[in-house]
């Protein structure tokens, strides 16, 4: 049987090909883009402006992929909300909606579950089912902003999944959400993180976006990285770190490291030294991050003084470095906690 061809993951110049070739004049390709990616409709039903033929066709002959909510929590802490939603095959990925002074922020999901393995993360418990449709990635972003009718000003792929081990649709992806007919959200206001897949960090510097790479490090060592994420052993942090180096140098935007902080793990004074010369002369920006505790791991948060002690050697060697502010500490707002209670539920 022949797959109907998905029309949200298209650009506006495969959409044309796709309407003239049902008979269709080429102007109803940007009516249906407008739509899609502007109005944020979720039936083709919606799209008024449409004959009720052509609706009746397009219906019939493409896909329209919409998401539907299967839960939310909102955090009576900070407002923070996850989102769980369902795809059209039964599997569920996970979105989070942070409110900021400078504009909502949505963290999205890129796969359904994640095969990187990495040992203190939920998202990876169950391994990977599969990867997201560009389309998938955007309708995370349109029906939070829809459900909220408040713009989403910064996107960051930073949920369940690696982005780059689902590189083709992620770049579909960035290229429909910065796309001045759509959302039309800026480039430097995209994040896309990774656990440091080394070649696919340098096919992406080769792109020349003008996206933010964050690099989730969470180790000052090979020894220590190795330990806590099994990539490690197929690219090795110097490897990575100079991939990001390269990424520097071709797009000129300053990476960001991710650094997950667990007690007596990797917090203690001669690991923040070992950062500090691991990354020494770059233009970079360390982003501590407490460590959501995970109820299948055994890894525990590093108290106040630890972070801040961590955070003062840094900055001593002239790092520039932020503790994240904890948002969403009273919900599951771990990567891949929501959906694992979830799909623990049915099971």
């Amino acid at each position: 049987m022949i797959e109907k061809p998905e029309i949200k993951s298209m650009n506006l110049t495969e959409l044309t090909e796709f309407v003239v070739g049902l008979g269709e004049k080429p102007f109803r390709a940007k009516q249906i883009y407008q739509w899609m990616h502007q109005k944020l409709v979720e039936s083709i039903d919606e799209m008024t402006n449409l004959s009720i033929g052509f609706r009746e066709t397009l219906k019939q002959e493409c896909v329209y992929t919409v998401l539907k909510q299967a839960d939310a929590q909102t955090s009576a802490l900070d407002g923070t909300k996850k989102y769980l939603f369902l795809l059209e095959d039964g599997n569920v990925v996970e979105s989070v909606l942070m409110r900021y002074k400078y504009g909502n922020s949505v963290c999205i999901s890129s796969q359904a579950g994640c095969r990187m393995g990495c040992k203190f993360c939920a998202s990876a418990i169950g391994g990977l089912k599969r990867n997201l449709l560009p389309s998938e990635m955007l309708e995370q972003v349109y029906r939070i902003q829809k459900e909220t009718g408040e713009r989403v000003s910064n996107v960051v792929v930073m949920g369940t999944g690696e982005p780059l081990d689902n590189y083709d649709n992620l770049l579909r992806f960035l290229t429909l959400i910065s796309d001045e007919r759509g959302l039309n959200i800026g480039q430097r206001n995209l994040t896309v993180s990774t656990c440091g897949i080394a070649p696919n960090i340098h096919k992406l510097a080769e792109e020349k976006l003008q996206i933010t790479l964050a690099l989730s490090l969470h180790a000052s060592s090979q020894a220590k990285r190795k330990e806590l994420m099994p990539i490690a052993a197929e690219y090795d942090i110097y490897e990575v770190i100079g991939a990001c180096q390269s990424y520097f140098e071709q797009t000129g935007r300053r990476i960001t490291f991710e650094y997950s902080l667990a007690a007596g793990v990797n917090d203690t004074q001669e690991d923040a030294n070992d950062l500090a010369e691991l990354i020494s002369g770059m233009n970079c920006h360390v982003n501590l991050i407490p460590m959501n505790p995970v109820r299948e791991r055994d890894y525990t948060a590093t108290d106040q003084a630890s972070a801040n002690a961590f955070r003062q050697k840094l900055e001593q060697k002239g790092i520039t470095v932020t503790v994240r502010r904890e948002l969403g500490r009273d919900i599951d707002a771990a990567c891949g906690q929501l959906r694992r209670r979830h799909l623990g539920n049915e099971g």
